[in-house]
């Protein structure tokens, strides 16, 4: 039986129509939709990994965190990207370090703040006294307070205080997370106390690619001296790489750190112009100063960040530190 015009046409639009509905469904077993956070739940926007482990740490399940700067960025010198900006403007809260850390995404944090934002700097606790203020940061104020658990513990207080207002069903849990956490950080500290302080006092000397130690320095003891200056934009020049290299055969220096954010080449200078005086040093280790380790590992939380670096310090200059840190969580 010959089949009418009509019919075939219909027969044509339906297999059409078949082919629309199923070249998307074949688009998205091709390319796996982005899981998007769960309902409900809070969205924080951190900028830096030692701020989202807190974060994280102290909202628990009541919020999805996401980090802009993950393990080996520099933020003294990052860039944000469009990603960065959708990130913020979608998040319902927003935290960051302050203190001219992220200078560079200063103009999204403001656009973010102007457009209804909560943007909450983790430092504002931090009393003015505290603070130092570098010869070569021209009056502004260091930003690496994380080094200091002491100090990085009034950031937690920010982020549960914080939390409170956005979530405040979350309270009894933020409280109790924030309580949990604040003694694991007193822990942490006498650990570093008590590993550092092995140290002989003469050689509690901390040179470093960049002056990102201060604060840990006046806490623990040590004098710390940086290749380059607070930020990594500072170049070292000839004139600072001999007048470490000085210090290092004066003071019978044998240990200095590289870092995970900053290159390895002037390190490698003072070394070559320690031995060219006839005095041996050596790299200490690997520190993180304006990063977090490796994610999904002990040392990608803020608590085995500190952890890694005092254990590192402490083994390299002479001191008395178990291999695996504090809670036996350090990679071997």
């Amino acid at each position: 039986m010959q089949r009418s015009p009509i019919n075939a046409m219909i027969r044509v639009l339906l297999l059409a129509l078949l082919a629309c509905l199923l070249l998307p469904m074949q688009a998205c077993r091709e390319r796996p939709a982005k899981p998007e956070p769960s309902a409900g739940k809070l969205r924080i926007v951190a900028t830096t990994g030692m701020i989202g482990d807190v974060a994280r740490r102290i909202a628990g399940d009541r919020a999805v965190v996401e980090v802009l700067m993950g393990p080996g960025v520099d933020p003294h010198l990052y860039q944000p990207t469009r990603d960065d900006m959708r990130r913020i403007l979608a998040a319902d809260v927003i935290f960051y370090n302050g203190l001219l850390l992220e200078g560079r995404m200063t103009d999204a944090l403001v656009r973010a703040a102007t457009d209804g934002r909560r943007v909450h700097a983790v430092t504002e606790l931090i009393d003015p006294q505290y603070l130092a203020q570098p010869e070569d940061l021209e009056g502004k104020d260091d930003p690496h307070v994380w080094m200091d658990p002491t100090a990085w513990s009034k950031a937690a207080i920010v982020i549960r205080d914080r939390l409170n207002e956005r979530d405040p069903d979350g309270a009894s849990t933020f409280h109790q997370n924030t309580t949990t956490l604040l003694e694991e950080f007193e822990r942490l500290d006498q650990y570093c106390l008590r590993v550092l302080h092995s140290v002989p006092i003469e050689q509690r000397v901390l040179v470093t690619a960049h002056d990102a130690f201060g604060y840990f320095g006046r806490r623990y003891g040590y004098e710390v001296l940086g290749i380059q200056g607070l930020s990594t934009e500072s170049e070292a020049g000839v004139r600072d790489i001999e007048r470490l290299v000085d210090l290092l055969v004066t003071r019978r220096v044998g240990a200095v750190f590289v870092e995970s954010t900053v290159s390895d080449r002037n390190v490698k200078a003072l070394i070559a112009g320690a031995k060219s005086r006839g005095h041996t040093v050596v790299i200490g280790g690997e520190l993180f100063s304006d990063a977090l380790g490796p994610a999904d590992t002990y040392e990608g939380t803020y608590v085995g960040m500190i952890d890694h670096n005092a254990t590192t310090i402490a083994r390299a200059l002479g001191g008395q530190a178990p291999p695996r840190g504090m809670q036996g969580k350090l990679a071997p």
